[in-house]
């Protein structure tokens, strides 16, 4: 029983990663469940006693690409209560997350007007987790008085998430020469928006605090 449980396993991860590669070289409406099946090395059957749908299929995609960042966020210890910091290491997780997933993010991004409503459903849903994350901690701040409460955390959310996606596909397309690392780049976003939504004063960016 151990070892067919211990198979099932194995075989789902590979189909989940042979659907990452297929999604992200022919994207969502082009990928087959016949190629995805054969990238993984198993026949259709076996992928649809796994998944019963390419949907589902793309919404464990998502979720496997996420799954690290919700877990290092997931606990309460993990946020310092310090705005800063707690806004850096999220950008800098959410920023790992972008650049391990990449190609498939570039093919979303590509055939965004072409994705069924179903496959957009499933995006919105697999992504949920991690903006909630941050939209739940911002509220927190809210009621203990280090963020404005006018703030709607919801649209502040987006935009900030907005900043590292622009921010990732920009530096790794080499559009021009950069005179800035990624990380600073980072930095400089949680910089500008802490500045926007703190209550309290906000102390200068020194170039020491950016390799802290």
């Amino acid at each position: 029983m151990a070892k067919n449980i211990r198979s099932s396993t194995l075989t789902r991860i590979r189909l989940i990663e042979a659907a990452s590669q297929v999604f992200a070289s022919l994207g969502v409406q082009g990928a087959t469940t016949r190629e995805i099946a054969r990238v993984a090395g198993v026949n259709e059957v076996t992928l649809f006693r796994h998944f019963a749908s390419k949907e589902q299929l793309l919404k464990a995609v998502m979720e496997n690409a996420l799954a690290l960042q919700i877990e290092a966020l997931a606990h309460p210890e993990t946020w310092t209560q310090n705005l800063r910091v707690d806004l850096r290491n999220y950008a800098k997780l959410y920023n790992s997350m972008l650049e391990a997933q990449e190609d498939l993010i570039r093919t979303f991004i590509g055939e965004a007007k072409r994705h069924p409503e179903a496959a957009k459903q499933v995006i919105q849903e697999a992504v949920q987790p991690l903006s909630k994350k941050l939209i739940a901690y911002l509220q927190s701040c809210q009621k203990n008085g280090t963020v404005i409460p006018e703030l709607d955390p919801t649209p502040a959310v987006d935009m900030f998430t907005g900043m590292l996606l622009a921010g990732m596909l920009c530096h790794n397309a080499k559009l021009k020469n950069k005179s800035y690392t990624s990380e600073e780049y980072i930095n400089t976003c949680v910089d500008i928006f802490v500045r926007g939504i703190s209550l309290a004063p906000v102390p200068v960016l020194s170039a020491s605090s950016i390799h802290n």
